[in-house]
């Protein structure tokens, strides 16, 4: 992909608050050496070490200094200064998501919660290792304002992004910053995204990568194989994975018995988009392929949801009163247009075609991941555990989608490019 853009730099980055590793494998696609990543959870991280950390398509040049464990970026900061510091001159970039339900528009949407303080962890290490570029990606609502609540004492009534923006041009980074819509670079999901990217020693007034980037948007998506005039759909994205009148085989890769998965057999002819995330496989199947057990009351509650509500629209208010739906937010797939935005909660969207939530591997499809990523740890979690722990649900939901990373991390060679 390089290559076709004429881009003959190989840059190395840092990945904070990775989750499972859409981000950083997004920009080894677009050919970035990682040199490591930090991730609290160990369920995300051990889902990122087995497969960038293997020695198998994309591997990170992990450093001796740095324990190949998961661990918080306040840890890798408190420990690990002076190793951070001696980094400088050889980091081209610094990439991260810090963790966003404190911006989150499907959430509170709280400007005193903790976890908004997550970005200037992130802000601390760009100080000690100041690498010529960086990218922050976070939801939507990271550049929306804050609505005040005086009751609260909350006085804030603008976007974090502007905080951030601020800092950064304080240790001297120009800044410049745009929501895109994840559906515009093949991601098959609507998912719009704030993204960052800032580059060390300009103004904010003379930095602006994204003065291009409808042209460049449609060289990516040629050089991909992917069309040019509309978006992914769902179905295009996971056709092959439905189960209708196919062999359903045990799940063997689930920590629970009593599961079932489709028995997968990839199609003669692949899509622009199965060709992607297919590319070396052959004949294998993926992994997390397992279906959920539905009650029959579920199973006949999202039957009618699917005959009775518009596909790709969230179900309306009053039809869940109606239906006793509880749920703040479920949507039906509308097979010929993209889904809805994946999240971490695995009823939030129920397939197409079939009365039922879709498996890990159709959300991974939905966020980019290559059907060769395979996912690790428990499905799900419940009850106090939810807080505590990152189960696949999880993992993909707050992923970065891999080839939206993949497309900015391009863009970014592209400005380096003008740089030299």
């Amino acid at each position: 992909m390089a290559q076709i853009l004429n881009i003959n730099r190989t840059g190395k980055f840092i990945d904070l608050f990775s989750g499972c590793g859409g981000l950083s494998l997004g920009l080894m696609q677009a050919g970035w050496e990682g040199i490591f990543a930090i991730e609290k959870t160990e369920a995300a991280f051990s889902t990122l070490s087995s497969n960038l950390l293997s020695q198998g398509r994309y591997s990170y040049a992990w450093p001796d200094w740095l324990p190949r464990k998961n661990m918080e970026v306040g840890e890798l900061i408190a420990n690990h200064v002076d190793d951070l510091r001696e980094l400088r001159g050889t980091v081209d970039l610094i990439a991260g998501g810090p963790p966003c339900q404190g911006f989150s528009t499907a959430g509170k949407r709280d400007p005193n919660d903790p976890r908004n303080k997550l970005a200037e962890q992130y802000i601390k290490v760009v100080e000690l290792v100041r690498p010529s570029y960086l990218i922050l990606e976070n939801v939507r609502g990271f550049n929306l304002s804050f609505k005040k609540d005086e009751s609260k004492g909350q006085e804030q009534n603008f976007p974090y992004s502007l905080v951030v923006k601020k800092k950064l041009e304080e240790i001297g980074y120009g800044v410049s910053f745009k929501v895109v819509k994840s559906s515009d670079w093949g991601v098959p999901q609507h998912r719009p995204r704030f993204i960052l990217i800032a580059k060390y020693g300009v103004s904010s007034n003379d930095f602006d990568p994204f003065s291009d980037i409808d042209l460049f948007r449609e060289k990516f998506l040629r050089a991909k194989g992917l069309r040019v005039d509309r978006p992914v759909s769902a179905g295009e994205a996971i056709q092959d994975l439905e189960t209708f009148g196919k062999k359903l085989i045990p799940n063997e890769d689930s920590q629970r018995n009593g599961f079932y998965e489709l028995s997968y057999q990839p199609p003669q002819h692949l899509n622009g988009f199965l060709s992607l995330v297919r590319a070396g496989l052959e004949n294998e199947s993926p992994n997390s392929m397992r279906l959920a057990r539905h009650s029959d009351a579920v199973r006949s509650k999202f039957s009618d949801i699917l005959k009775n509500c518009p596909r790709g629209v969230t179900v309306s208010k009053s039809y869940k009163a109606e239906m006793v739906i509880k749920k703040q937010a479920i949507t039906p797939l509308c097979k010929d247009l993209p889904s809805a935005t994946v999240t971490t909660l695995p009823d939030d969207i129920i397939h197409y075609a079939e009365p039922r939530i879709l498996t890990v591997r159709e959300n991974a499809r939905l966020q980019t991941f290559p059907d060769w990523f395979e996912f690790t740890g428990a499905y799900t979690t419940g009850g106090k555990q939810r807080k505590n722990t990152c189960p696949r649900y999880t993992q993909v939901g707050n992923a970065v989608p891999p080839l939206l990373a993949e497309a900015m991390g391009l863009l970014i060679e592209v400005e380096m490019r003008r740089a030299i």
